[in-house]
């Protein structure tokens, strides 16, 4: 989970533009700043440095010192450095569920940073199939499950966002199991509550398992 490395990056981001502007107005423009790129930069850690860079420049009019763009160039390499840190009884449930369902895992972001961390986690062996999105919209679902073969009723969306997992895989007839995470990103949060029939809320990844086994309707070819 890559939120809390990201959290830390804004402030140190903050930190470095301390003489300039208070840490709130600081983040913000950092903020205002990444949701403008996504456009062109899409979702990762690329995206983010980029921002960081350019918010700089829009804080200082330009005229800030070059070792306010050294700083930021060390956050966005340190956030690459970073180890990933498995959330606890994934991997036992990836275990428990392999043999039985076609396992996808379906993430957006930069290719090499997301192929960098599926490496490092270990899990790659657990899936039938990985798909790298530069965005998460029910477009992107459509041709995943277009390429899979799948009916969109028999496919099921395990996620932390609402926004990008949950939403767009209702829109489309399948069916999204929500798992909070402590730490969300704001452009990640919604305003308003999900209440769907194909919609579920667990706490924790490991209550997949029974409630899989309660769910008639969903069989072995289902995809998660």
């Amino acid at each position: 989970m890559n939120e809390p490395y990201f959290r830390e990056a804004e402030e140190r981001f903050c930190e470095l533009l301390k003489a300039y502007l208070p840490y709130e107005d600081a983040y913000q423009e950092l903020y205002k700043t990444e949701v403008n790129n996504l456009p062109l930069y899409g979702y990762g850690v690329k995206g983010f440095t980029l921002s960081m860079i350019e918010a700089i420049m829009n804080i200082t009019n330009n005229k800030g010192d070059l070792k306010l763009v050294e700083g930021a160039l060390a956050i966005g390499r340190e956030i690459l450095g970073k180890p990933v840190e498995l959330l606890e009884d994934v991997e036992s449930t990836l275990k428990s569920l392999n043999g039985d369902y076609r396992l996808v895992m379906a993430t957006k972001g930069d290719l090499l940073d997301q192929e960098r961390k599926l490496l490092k986690s270990g899990l790659a062996k657990y899936f039938h199939h990985i798909e790298i999105m530069s965005n998460k919209n029910k477009e992107d679902f459509q041709k995943l499950i277009n390429h899979l073969d799948c009916a969109p009723e028999e496919f099921m969306m395990v996620g932390n966002s609402l926004k990008s997992d949950i939403l767009p895989v209702l829109q489309i007839g399948g069916n999204a199991v929500y798992v909070p995470y402590h730490i969300t990103w704001e452009h990640e949060k919604i305003d308003h509550h999900i209440t769907h029939d194909h919609f579920h809320q667990v706490e924790t990844i490991k209550e997949i398992l029974p409630f899989l086994k309660s769910q008639s309707y969903l069989t072995k070819e289902t995809l998660k």
